[in-house]
């Protein structure tokens, strides 16, 4: 442990890209009326159209309760439609307004001038080489959620180190 320092640790480093890159890319999203989420949300549906809330919960990691709470909001707004799966009236799919789909469609050039310039520097491998270990590592995160009991709390009186 002697070695570890926070400010190097993948996680902090990790963490630290992606708060800036969001609030970077947001200052783009409020003359919209868009917050980073709803961002998401249509970047989403506008790869992937006529998708189950939980799918896209998955896609975006939003939670499903505020997933659903911003999907009403988008609704309200004319960005994203919703209808019920035929068959299976539990079922709702979220697909793009025509207009939601013009604004993303404005907003994307923006996020990629900023992937652009975040990767700026690093050869094409290398940045083909960062997309498949960001993939591996959610795996390996993604299958240790789903297999690992959560730690024990603490005992009372005992510190962390």
């Amino acid at each position: 442990m002697d070695d570890y320092r926070f400010t190097d640790a993948f996680p902090y480093l990790l963490n630290r890209v992606g708060v800036l890159m969001g609030e970077l890319f947001s200052r783009h999203l409020v003359p919209h009326g868009l917050t980073l989420p709803m961002y998401r949300v249509m970047a989403a549906l506008w790869e992937r159209s006529d998708l189950a809330l939980g799918e896209l919960a998955a896609l975006t990691t939003v939670e499903l309760s505020t997933l659903s709470r911003l999907v009403g909001t988008m609704s309200r707004k004319g960005l994203v439609s919703r209808r019920r799966v035929e068959g299976n009236g539990r079922m709702v799919e979220i697909s793009l307004t025509p207009a939601g789909r013009r604004l993303v469609e404005r907003l994307i050039p923006i996020a990629v001038m900023h992937e652009e310039t975040a990767l700026q520097g690093l050869a094409p491998e290398e940045t083909a080489q960062l997309r498949g270990a960001l993939h591996r590592v959610y795996g390996n995160l993604a299958s240790l959620s789903a297999s690992a009991p959560l730690a024990p709390p603490m005992k009372s009186g005992k510190t962390a180190r």
